[in-house]
């Protein structure tokens, strides 16, 4: 299994109840992606821009797709930039193919729901147990990128403003890892789950004040 896997499968197996907002995931498998293609040796960063390289070589339908959605010429991409753009809409593509390989499947909640009242549902595989293994070792990639999104802070039972604060924290303190450019990949991650963000809630003010208006007071 992928980053992105491990996860999309984490982020649905740990909070199921209350899942984060397909913009925050979406950066987040974008996150992973590109981490796994450094780790594949399939991209490398120079500074902060990713360069493709094509001795690396990876063994996923979707890893082949975001390789091959690399910048290839100078002076190549953000790691920002890529967040935003291959991020867009990835929840949906990834959890479409979670579904096609039978990882997922849908249960009604009750007869009495009979529409909008599905929830997604995670079977018993290998690939579920390989992803909780990870997150219950406390693995520090798919830790870091679960944190920027809320999902250690929900297996925790906190609250909204509680995972703020923590997700805020954790961005000081990155978990550990080995590897210079990954470290880079992370800390934008959580980054840009935090302008998501701080862009809602600005957008969320101004609606706010263009009702008053509306009403008149």
């Amino acid at each position: 299994m992928t980053t992105p896997r491990d996860l999309l499968i984490t982020t649905l197996d740990v909070a199921s109840s209350r899942l984060p907002g397909q913009g925050d995931l979406s950066l987040a498998l974008a996150g992973g992606e590109l981490i796994d293609l450094l780790n594949a040796r399939a991209a490398e960063l120079d500074g902060d821009r990713i360069v493709p390289d094509e001795s690396g070589a990876v063994d996923d339908r979707l890893l082949n797709e975001a390789s091959a959605a690399l910048v290839r010429q100078a002076p190549y991409e953000s790691v920002e930039d890529w967040l935003w753009r291959r991020g867009r809409g990835l929840a949906a593509v990834y959890l479409t193919d979670l579904r096609s390989e039978g990882q997922i499947t849908r249960r009604r909640r009750s007869r009495w729901a009979p529409f909008g009242g599905d929830r997604i549902v995670l079977t018993d595989t290998p690939a579920r147990r390989s992803a909780r293994e990870r997150w219950t070792s406390n693995e520090p990639v798919l830790t870091s990128l679960g944190t920027a999104i809320g999902v250690r802070d929900q297996e925790h039972g906190q609250d909204e403003q509680e995972q703020q604060d923590q997700q805020d924290q954790q961005l000081e303190r990155l978990p550990d890892v080995a590897d210079d450019a990954v470290e880079t990949v992370l800390a934008t991650v959580h980054n840009a789950v935090r302008d998501l963000e701080a862009e809602r809630q600005r957008r969320s003010i101004e609606d706010a004040a263009f009702d008053n208006i509306w009403r008149g007071q």
